[in-house]
C-alpha cells in the first residue's frame, strides 16, 4: 500500500485492494461508473479470503438491490454475497453490474454474478460474515468513483 486514497489514480482507471485492518477485511475501490465501482469492491472481498483461479463456473446468478442512497447498494451487494457463500455455498467469480436507474423511493441495481462452488476455491483469510457500516463510503470525485468498506469476518 503506498498510503494514497483511490481517488488519487488516474480518471477512468478502475481498481481495488485491501488495507491493513485490524481482524477484519477492509477493502477500497475505484472506478469511472459506481456500478464499477462496486463491482471492484465485490472483487477485492473475495481476493482478500480466497483464490479462485482453479474454480469453475457453476452458473449465472442475477440480484436485484434497491437503496434510498448509492452507499447503500454498496452494502446491499456485498450482503447478497456474504449470503451466497452462506446459504448456497457460492461464491462470486466475476460481477457485472447493471445501470443505475430511479426507483420508487431511491435507487436500484441489477447486477449478475457468475459464480463457482466456494469448496473449489483456495481459502487465503477468514471469510466475511457481515458488511460493516463503520467507515462505510462510497461517492464521485474527480476520477470517478471511489469506495471503501470493512467487512467483519
Amino acid at each position: 500500500m503506498d498510503g494514497r486514497e483511490p481517488a488519487g489514480e488516474q480518471p477512468g482507471a478502475r481498481g481495488h485492494r485491501t488495507v491493513p485492518h485490524t481482524a477484519d477485511l477492509r477493502v477500497e475501490a475505484w472506478a469511472p461508473t459506481v456500478e464499477g465501482c462496486i463491482g471492484e469492491a465485490v472483487r477485492a472481498v473475495v481476493e482478500g479470503f480466497a483464490d479462485t483461479s482453479r474454480a469453475a463456473t457453476v452458473g449465472d446468478r442475477v440480484c436485484t438491490v434497491t437503496a434510498g442512497a448509492d452507499v447503500d447498494l454498496l452494502v446491499s451487494v456485498l450482503e447478497e454475497v456474504v449470503y451466497r457463500m452462506d446459504a448456497d455455498g457460492e461464491i462470486p467469480l466475476a460481477v457485472e453490474p447493471g445501470a443505475i436507474r430511479p426507483a420508487a423511493h431511491g435507487r436500484r441495481l441489477s447486477v449478475r454474478f457468475r459464480m463457482a462452488d466456494a469448496g473449489a476455491a483456495e481459502a487465503i483469510g477468514a471469510v466475511p460474515k457481515a458488511v460493516s457500516l463503520h467507515g462505510l463510503r462510497l461517492g464521485r470525485g474527480p476520477g470517478g468513483w471511489t469506495c471503501g468498506v470493512t467487512l467483519d469476518v
